[in-house]
């Protein structure tokens, strides 16, 4: 299976996630958009990963490029290619598909457990965010966890989106304190010191969450094949 991680920054990289794939005998390529041009082809694509990013799918200072991935999003669709979404990702997903994507009423930063209606499919983490908005996911959208914020997980068709980030260890976390992040944490009421410790200590099991999420991403995948 070939698979298609899509990521915004180059201090970003799909970790666990890509451990997952990778431990199903998955051939992956990252493509950092735009930096590196256009969107590749989803000829012969199993399944697309879209990464986070630190803008919102609405700001005017991504306009020039967000409309191309939002199309690509459309295309995988069209094409019956899964996409599993991630922060960013999700909210472009949400907003390719017909959801629209607004301002949370609060940043969410830190190790968070969410209610689950799917306990096999999501579990309740506790799982890493580091995010300011939300999603109010496109009709037809199976809502799979949420919490007093917002949608945490949902599915339409092949696709599953997360709020969360299933995908980081310590040295993700510590890039982006570096790059930014410390203020932004802080501003949240987060000791930027305390959460990349308590990343480090969850890294065994941050791991297994995230190779149990691609399972889960990959039989609704399947199921939504066979309908």
């Amino acid at each position: 299976m070939r698979v298609i991680v899509v990521r915004h920054h180059r201090i970003d990289e799909a970790g666990f996630v890509a451990d997952a794939f990778a431990a199903r005998g998955a051939e992956l390529s990252t493509h950092l958009f735009p930096r590196e041009g256009p969107l590749p082809s989803l000829d012969k694509v199993g399944h697309v990963v879209v990464l986070g990013a630190a803008w919102s799918v609405y700001e005017e200072r991504i306009a020039d490029w967000i409309g191309a991935e939002l199309d690509w999003l459309r295309a995988a669709d069209a094409a019956g290619v899964p996409v599993l979404g991630i922060c960013f990702g999700a909210q472009a997903l949400t907003a390719a598909l017909g959801g629209r994507v607004e301002a949370a009423p609060r940043s969410e930063i830190g190790w968070v457990s969410v209610d689950t209606a799917e306990p096999g499919l999501i579990e309740p983490g506790p799982w890493l965010q580091f995010h300011s908005d939300r999603c109010l996911p496109p009709d037809g959208a199976r809502v799979l966890a949420s919490n007093e914020v917002c949608v945490q997980a949902y599915s339409l068709g092949p696709h599953l989106a997360v709020q969360f980030h299933p995908e980081v260890d310590a040295a993700q976390v510590g890039r982006w304190l570096a790059d930014g992040g410390r203020a932004e944490a802080e501003r949240a009421g987060q000791d930027p010191d305390q959460l990349l410790a308590m990343t480090r200590a969850e890294e065994p099991a941050a791991a297994r969450r995230a190779d149990r999420l691609v399972a889960a991403a990959l039989r609704l995948a399947d199921g939504a094949a066979t309908r």
